[in-house]
């Protein structure tokens, strides 16, 4: 099931990464970014490291491996990286994925 309307309303982020492989809609505060990420397509999220960031699976699945530790997350399943922690991602097609980042300006609001 898709993000309900309202959610995709919101504004996207200005990422690295083509819209035919994953659309997100976000909001934005002073104190850190939520993200709504929708993959259509499988995607291979390369490693890197940031601020700090937690996450939850709402449908499909995603192999991260985080500081050198691999999981499979699914449906239910959330995840927590802590600040500066190498994390890398293979990500299904199909997935939706909230994560809440701890910097705000992670990545940058598009524009309308």
């Amino acid at each position: 099931m898709p993000f309900p309307a309202f959610m995709q309303a919101f504004p996207g982020l200005d990422v690295p990464f083509s819209e035919d492989v994953v659309s997100i809609n976000a909001v934005r505060s002073d104190d850190g970014l939520v993200a709504f990420f929708t993959f259509h397509q499988d995607m291979v999220l390369p490693p890197h490291s940031h601020g700090a960031q937690w996450g939850t699976v709402v449908e499909g699945q995603i192999e991260f491996t985080i500081g050198g530790e691999t999981k499979t997350y699914g449906p239910g399943d959330s995840y927590d990286i802590p600040a500066g922690v190498e994390h890398g991602a293979k990500i299904a097609a199909g997935s939706r994925v909230i994560d809440v980042f701890e910097e705000a300006d992670r990545y940058p609001l598009k524009t309308r």
